[in-house]
């Protein structure tokens, strides 16, 4: 039985984990075009640090931004432009947001798959108690 229960463990840090990675994702993706002025910060993605427990699971065991200079765009017609014309755009790769998200969404499937399996094989461990 302790089988079951230790999936179930391990794929709920998993699950926390992956959720924490998605929303964080989906905060700098929606926030991939947001502009500044020259003498503001930009928009710091935030990049999710895991790390492995001892036990098999997962924590999420802090956060790291971006740089805080962004890039300089040239955007004259920008109301936040500066009088030479430019503002401060977020340093972020965009295609590497969206292949990280593919792998946060595919983590989190997976560990709901394990989730299942595990509920099933308690499931059916209790069927065969019952009778």
């Amino acid at each position: 039985m302790s089988g079951a229960f230790e999936m179930l463990r391990i794929a709920n840090t998993a699950l926390g984990a992956h959720q924490t990675w998605l929303d964080a994702l989906g905060g700098n993706i929606a926030n991939s075009n947001t502009i500044t002025s020259t003498d503001e910060d930009a928009f710091q993605a935030t990049y999710v640090v895991f790390e492995a427990r001892a036990d098999g699971g997962v924590d999420v065991s802090g956060f790291a931004g971006s740089d805080p200079e962004g890039r300089l765009v040239l955007a004259p017609d920008h109301p936040l432009a500066d009088e030479d014309g430019y503002v401060r755009a977020p340093e972020m790769d965009m295609s590497s947001q969206m292949s990280q998200l593919i792998m946060a969404q595919r983590g989190f499937q997976a560990a709901v798959q394990v989730t299942k399996t595990a509920q099933d094989s308690y499931g059916a461990a209790l069927q065969i108690g019952a009778k």
